[in-house]
């Protein structure tokens, strides 16, 4: 589905749910004016602003006014203050303050410090979280070295500058679920910052709907292929969840998680994660108000061998997905800043592309903003298995809090990566004359606006 184009789709009569019927999804207005708030102009200065504390390694000064991690995360945080005086005191901005013990790459027990600027959703009965994130800590190629010039402009400075700006536009706006706009620390030593967050919530048991890492997200030049691309973002997203992977030791858990796993290929849902529905709804709503923005899914849950701050999320059962350039640049990637050969090394903010950098914020806001007007995601998706058809029939309950307008439920062929077909319904259950043998369904809310739920996989019942 393209930017900017109403979207027709047919909304098909099923059974006794009502008269055959036209729709359309559109942009809307208040969320579209919002991503054109997002500025490339502020994204820069934030990113410089960063780049102004010669390096935001985890391990550096925490004393200075000016130089260090210290510094970068007490002007975050005022900065994220005043953003937030324009929420009428919906938004709150505190520390999440840590002990890191010794151990990798921390060499002595370090005081972190998350920043997380929370706008308190306006339902009391919505207790959905939506999550957005950078990491604003900074490294070159010693990843020990906390004293050089580290200035991190594009990993992650940018991330950090998008968190950060649409946490500016979304203060003054007000929606039932609860959005986190976070900065985090200890990225580079060891996802310290996010894996705190992570396992916090999962202790207090938020109700995490969605988490987007952002993590270098700035550059649009590929050095080793001379490619350049401003139109495209990956989104990263992993198959079978992290929670239903097992550890080596055979124990109850371990055996449940296989079972689970089991269950999960037979039916042939390996593609269809939490996540995965996740990083689909972020290709859908990001390109339907972004322009020349194209969101390429990618089937991993990071980059070869690595990793980034939407794991520990992962590990925890929430759904996460992570947002990095086309083409990286390792050149400027955690190197030390000099120059070899005529070749420049270091992530200098001279070389991030603000403009994009721009467009990927605004494709987070236009996530954020329609996830969290949404109504909940409907409860209890199956598929009823009582007898053999060549029919499916799929039922579900309703989310908690605001009753939905209706549902869609999305069809497509087994081989596609991306939902084809949306029916509309207005009941609880829905009877197919398509084989779900042959296809793939899923179920969303929509409320009376056309702000949909993310899509959930059903379960054989």
């Amino acid at each position: 589905m393209k930017k900017n184009i109403i979207l027709t789709v047919l909304l098909i009569a099923l059974g006794f749910y009502g008269q055959a019927q036209t729709t359309t999804i559109k942009q809307d207005a208040a969320i579209k004016q919002m991503v054109d708030e997002v500025s490339g102009k502020n994204i820069e200065a934030i990113v410089r602003k960063l780049v102004s504390f010669k390096t935001r390694h985890t391990l550096s000064d925490t004393t200075s006014k000016t130089e260090g991690i210290g510094a970068a995360r007490n002007w975050i945080k005022t900065e994220m203050e005043k953003y937030a005086a324009a929420s009428t005191g919906r938004m709150n901005v505190q520390f999440d303050s840590f002990i890191q013990s010794a151990g990798g790459r921390v060499d002595k027990p370090t005081q972190l410090k998350n920043i997380l600027a929370i706008l308190k959703g306006t339902d009391p009965a919505d207790n959905r979280v939506y999550i957005v994130s950078g990491h604003y800590d900074s490294r070159v190629n010693n990843i020990m070295d906390a004293n050089s010039f580290e200035p991190g402009a594009v990993d992650d400075a940018s991330g950090t500058a998008v968190s950060m700006e649409i946490a500016r536009v979304m203060a003054s706006h007000q929606f039932p679920a609860t959005i986190i706009f976070m900065a985090v620390a200890g990225e580079e030593q060891g996802l310290n910052g996010s894996a705190h967050v992570a396992q916090h919530a999962k202790d207090e048991n938020w109700n995490v709907d969605a988490m987007l890492n952002n993590d270098i997200v700035g550059n649009t030049h590929g050095m080793e292929n001379d490619l350049k691309d401003n139109t495209h973002i990956r989104v990263f997203s992993e198959g079978v969840p992290s929670v239903d992977l097992a550890p080596e030791k055979d124990t109850l858990a371990t055996r449940r998680a296989s079972l689970a796993i089991r269950k999960l290929v037979n039916n042939g849902g390996e593609n269809d994660s939490p996540s995965r529905q996740l990083a689909r709804y972020v290709k859908e709503t990001g390109e339907r108000y972004v322009d020349q923005l194209d969101v390429k899914l990618i089937y991993r849950r990071d980059r070869f061998l690595r990793g980034g701050d939407h794991v520990p999320f992962l590990q925890q059962g929430f759904a996460a997905v992570r947002f990095t350039e086309m083409n990286e640049d390792f050149n400027r990637q955690h190197q030390t800043v000099r120059k070899e050969n005529g070749v420049e090394y270091g992530d200098l903010p001279d070389f991030a592309d603000y403009n994009y950098i721009q467009k990927v914020a605004r494709m987070n806001l236009s996530v954020l903003a329609n996830l969290a007007l949404a109504p909940g995601q409907p409860q209890h998706v199956t598929v009823l298995t009582t007898e053999l058809t060549n029919r499916t029939k799929l039922k579900w309950t309703a989310p908690k809090g605001n009753k939905p307008a209706g549902y869609y439920i999305l069809m497509r062929e087994t081989t596609s990566p991306y939902w084809e077909k949306k029916f509309y319904v207005t009941g609880t259950q829905a009877p197919l004359e398509y084989s779900k043998d042959n296809y793939f369904f899923a179920v969303q809310a929509v409320d009376a606006d056309g702000h949909e739920s993310l899509a959930v996989f059903p379960k054989p019942e």
